[in-house]
């Protein structure tokens, strides 16, 4: 018996538990990928690494870190400069996250890497 559930249809049959141990098979791999993605850390730093942001894989905030004297606390242009590093350095991080989840997920859904993913003879 092969792997593809629908290759008993030449013959008139079905094999529905084929199918279903298919999909346990699935649900159980995209599980754990995405228990890795949460476990894995990426880090996204802007101004030479005046601040730094972490997340995890799944894209989740982590951790904001500011190297000391980057800002002056008491100036409202500063502060607002301080924004707008952490909103690039997410950015970059979360770019990197993305990149992570498409790695890992991706095969699991059909969507690439290495075209061997989804469930087959069913085109996904």
């Amino acid at each position: 018996m092969t792997d593809n559930p629908f290759d008993a249809l030449a013959g008139g049959g079905f094999d529905m538990s084929a199918l279903l141990q298919q999909a346990q098979q699935l649900q159980e791999q995209l599980h754990d990928a995405q228990t890795r993605l949460a476990e894995t850390t990426v880090d996204g730093e802007v101004a030479g690494g005046a601040v730094v942001v972490t997340v995890s894989g799944a894209g989740d905030l982590r951790r904001v870190t500011i190297r000391p004297g980057t800002v002056d606390g008491d100036d409202e242009s500063d502060l607002t400069d301080l924004g707008d590093l952490i909103v690039a350095a997410y950015r970059d991080a979360k770019s990197q996250a993305d990149s992570l989840a498409a790695e890992a997920l991706g095969p699991l859904a059909g969507g690439g890497g290495g075209g061997g993913g989804g469930l087959p003879g069913l085109g996904l």
